[in-house]
């Protein structure tokens, strides 16, 4: 397994003093959810970036994940799961682990922006029901195996991307996506609060508008000023700031941290 190392002078003019310092995330193996598109993708790239063996999941999209593994071909596989399923997120575990043995760092990014409307008793409880499950519940099945899987192995580390409608609640059409993801920064904190004690660490991401496919198609309709008007520093947050956060949390250059949830808003939302 190759990985990135950075050579070091310490004040040697002759450059005889060399030291060969290791990337942050080389010999850690990171298993992300939803990792072709959008915030995901930029995790990748982040973790890659940093040394680690990257396994990359996705749910239907094939020709992105192809296309990822063609462009990380060293240190990344990827597999398929479908985490609207209640079995996705046990299938998705055995394939990791029963293909690279230990994981250490398990990204919950899957998520989905499913409207529950109120109107409609068919439309709301389908909108709950499935927010519920990809938003959610998968995430919290993949907690569930992964603190299985430290305890047995020293410990590791958990993040899960929850959103700034964890803390606000969402509008009325998306009230289950609110909850849902309200409800997997609680998971985080309960992680946290039980596991420190064997090296189990979990922290909660909050980001606000991203540059992502799902902004971009609210632009195509509105405009872009419609969306950066709002926001104190006027512009939507790129994916590879969330990608540097999940980076440096992943490392464990920061363990009594466990438990916090980072917002990244661009000031948007400030607790």
């Amino acid at each position: 397994m190759t990985a990135r190392a950075v050579r070091l002078d310490p004040g040697n003019q002759n450059g005889n003093n060399q030291m060969l310092v290791k990337a942050p995330l080389e010999g850690k193996t990171v298993l992300v959810t939803g990792a072709t598109r959008g915030i995901g993708a930029a995790i990748v790239d982040a973790l890659h970036t940093e040394g680690a063996f990257v396994i990359g999941h996705y749910g239907r999209d094939t020709s992105s994940a192809n296309a990822m593994a063609d462009r990380f071909r060293d240190r990344l596989s990827v597999e398929q799961a479908d985490l609207a399923l209640g079995s996705g997120a046990g299938d998705l575990w055995n394939a990791a682990t029963s293909k690279h043995g230990r994981i250490d760092v398990l990204v919950n990014n899957v998520g989905a922006y499913i409207g529950s409307p109120i109107a409609d008793a068919a439309t709301w409880q389908k909108g709950w029901d499935d927010n519920l499950q990809i938003n959610l519940q998968a995430s919290a099945d993949l907690c569930r195996l992964a603190i299985l899987h430290f305890q047995a192995n020293d410990g590791g580390i958990i993040i899960n991307m929850a959103s700034r409608s964890s803390h606000r609640g969402d509008n009325p059409d998306h009230l289950a996506y609110g909850a849902a993801k309200g409800g997997l920064l609680a998971l985080t904190k309960g992680i946290a609060r039980g596991y420190a004690h064997e090296n189990i660490l979990a922290y909660a991401l909050a980001p606000g508008w991203v540059r992502t496919a799902m902004a971009e198609d609210h632009i195509s309709v509105h405009g872009e000023e419609a969306v950066t008007s709002s926001l104190p520093m006027r512009e939507i947050t790129p994916p590879s700031d969330v990608a540097a956060m999940v980076a440096f949390l992943a490392s464990g250059r920061c363990r009594h941290a466990t438990g916090s949830t980072v917002d990244i808003t661009g000031a948007d939302y400030v607790r």
